[in-house]
């Protein structure tokens, strides 16, 4: 990450409001998340020195640094520091992965977590480097894909997401699905890779086909005026965490997180009960949808929620869903590209969008027959 975009974060930083609560730290220093943790060490140590005053002079050793998970797109490291008081402080250190700016609008995700972090949701924002954010730790674990989908999780679930759908965030309120799809489109299909065999099978696929499906895809959604909320945009299991002894859950990562169609985030987020293997036959059928959408609807009366209102948030979701397919299968094919982390990106590309292929005859006339009906023809 360039200087101008450090420069840019630590204004921003510099930018929230004093009323939200103490203010942002920043520092200038990058790390590389690639170097091994005896390299690394001691430049976490470095950055948690020059960000908190209060730990310039506290000795190397008090610094307990332990990896908590490496994303498909950033490192999660937790730091323990032992102060001078004895006392044990727990931070979390979020590096980002490189070249995840050509599919992440990092200015877009810093301005949404000051305002996310300050409403309660997750961790609390403590400060930004050049190439990462710190916040504070959570005590909880994420959940796994079969978790997400036990009844009492899903209702708890719910009710966090149409919280977050609630939430205010300066800016343009305008859905930023279609300008996102087609940005990673143009990116998609102007590739080359040095892999011959990966170039190869680039090649295979048919961008004016995935660019018909995307023209029709908006045609159809449009038509069924889903509500804009402020949405997360990427509610998969390890994106949520709970902490079993004071019962509650947190919605975490906001890199996505923008304005946007509720249809989206719900829909994409059952697409994920099929986790990172993309075993389809998880995913929540009518009865499992319905238990989400009236703790989704009515959180405090949820067995009050009109057949009507489960019906069209159904359709809703289902015909969203095959968004997601899209969207996610272009991301795969620019991180296939771009990320130097050891997953099968390619792979992952034609799983996502075979999946929009099998599904869409089905939801196209589901919501097709559901339109016919409201418009009485």
């Amino acid at each position: 990450m360039g200087a101008a975009n450090t420069w840019d974060a630590m204004d921003l930083a510099a930018q929230v409001p004093q009323d939200h609560g103490s203010q942002i730290l920043s520092s200038s220093l990058t790390i590389d998340p690639s170097l091994s943790p005896p390299e690394m060490n001691p430049r976490i140590i470095e950055l948690c020195k020059d960000m908190f005053k209060q730990w310039s002079n506290l000795d190397d050793s008090r610094f307990d640094i332990e990896t908590v998970s490496g994303g498909i797109t950033n490192l999660l490291l937790k730091v323990t520091v032992k102060e001078e008081n004895g006392h044990d402080v727990s931070i979390t250190i979020r590096l980002y992965g490189p070249y995840t700016e050509y599919i992440i609008n990092r200015e877009r995700e810093l301005q949404a977590t000051k305002y996310i972090s300050a409403a309660g949701f997750g961790a609390k924002w403590l400060g930004i480097f050049g190439n990462g954010m710190v916040q504070s730790f959570i005590n909880a674990h994420t959940l796994s894909p079969s978790e997400m989908r036990e009844p009492k999780l899903v209702a708890k679930i719910a009710k966090q997401v149409k919280r977050f759908h609630q939430l205010e965030v300066p800016g343009s309120k305008e859905p930023q699905l279609w300008n996102d799809i087609f940005k990673f489109f143009n990116q998609a299909s102007a590739l080359e890779f040095d892999d011959a065999e990966k170039q190869r099978t680039y090649k295979t696929i048919s961008f004016q086909e995935v660019h018909s499906a995307i023209l029709e895809l908006k045609g159809l959604t449009d038509r069924l005026t889903s509500t804009v909320v402020f949405a997360h945009n990427d509610l998969l299991s390890g994106n949520i965490m709970i902490n079993e002894e004071e019962d509650e859950l947190y919605i975490i990562d906001y890199e996505y997180a923008s304005y946007n169609f509720r249809g989206f985030d719900i829909g994409n987020h059952f697409a994920e009960y099929a986790g990172y293997d993309c075993d389809y036959n998880l995913y929540p059928d009518k009865d499992e949808q319905y238990h989400f959408f009236r703790h989704y609807l009515q959180p405090d009366r949820p067995h009050e929620v009109t057949e009507e209102d489960l019906y069209s948030l159904y359709v809703e979701a289902n015909t969203y869903s095959l968004v997601s397919h899209v969207f996610w299968a272009l991301w795969g094919l620019i991180q296939a590209r771009m990320s130097p982390i050891d997953f099968d990106y390619l792979g992952y590309f034609f799983l996502r969008y075979n999946e929009y292929k099998r599904q869409k005859d089905k939801n196209f006339s589901l919501a097709e027959s559901y339109l016919s009906r409201s418009m009485g023809t």
